[in-house]
């Protein structure tokens, strides 16, 4: 029931006109918000979606309602946009994990922090890892190797440059920062978008493009 709900919520969002929405926000779990009982450590201050590589949803989310509402949620509400991979899913997803960090690091070393910036190489991972698993099926049945040859063909990275990065301090505390995020994860499922580290939108609640904007807005703002 989760997984078509969330699909359904991705498919109407995808092809949602930009109207303002006409409804009030209102808070449970059955409703379009929850507060939660501990805050997301990391998520003061940002919009943060949280995603596995091998989710269904938050690909179709990351395909068709990133693109055009984080942009607009951003300039809105003045907070930063930011993902964190949970590694409990998907079978290299602590390999996963420190790939997307390394990547992460790397784009800020060079000035770039939006996710969504064409030369992130953030984005080259996540998007080649993407594609390869939920449009042409890719398991990766050859082992870890395999799974990490995707991202860093991707970014024109050599397996050896970052075999000698993974187990960096700064690599392992950015992939274990994302830790906490799964038990925000086990509320509702995944993507998942926390504001302010405090509130946790109710996905199914959300109608339209323009009305996931306007709950994001009016959760910065709390």
């Amino acid at each position: 029931m989760l997984r078509r709900t969330l699909l359904a919520s991705a498919v109407v969002l995808a092809g949602a006109c930009a109207a303002p929405a006409a409804f009030a926000f209102t808070e449970g779990k059955d409703a379009d918000y929850i507060t939660l009982d501990k805050p997301l450590p990391g998520g003061e201050g940002k919009i943060v979606k949280i995603w596995s590589y091998d989710c269904p949803f938050c690909f179709k989310f990351d395909a068709g309602v990133d693109p055009k509402a984080v942009p607009a949620a951003e300039k809105a509400t003045g907070l930063k946009f930011d993902m964190f991979h949970i590694e409990t899913k998907g079978k290299y997803g602590r390999a996963g994990s420190e790939l997307f960090a390394w990547c992460m690091l790397r784009d800020k070393a060079a000035g770039i922090t939006d996710w969504e910036n064409p030369d992130s190489l953030f984005k080259k991972a996540k998007d080649a890892v993407y594609k390869a698993y939920h449009r042409q099926g890719q398991r990766w049945p050859e082992g870890e190797a395999a799974f990490l040859k995707t991202g860093l063909d991707a970014i024109g990275a050599k397996p050896e440059e970052f075999m000698a990065a993974r187990k960096t301090p700064e690599v392992q505390a950015l992939a274990d920062s994302w830790k906490p995020s799964y038990d925000v994860a086990k509320i509702q499922g995944i993507p998942a978008y926390v504001v302010n580290g405090k509130y946790l939108v109710m996905t199914k609640s959300i109608r339209s493009l323009q009305g996931f904007v306007d709950l994001l807005t009016e959760l910065s703002k709390k």
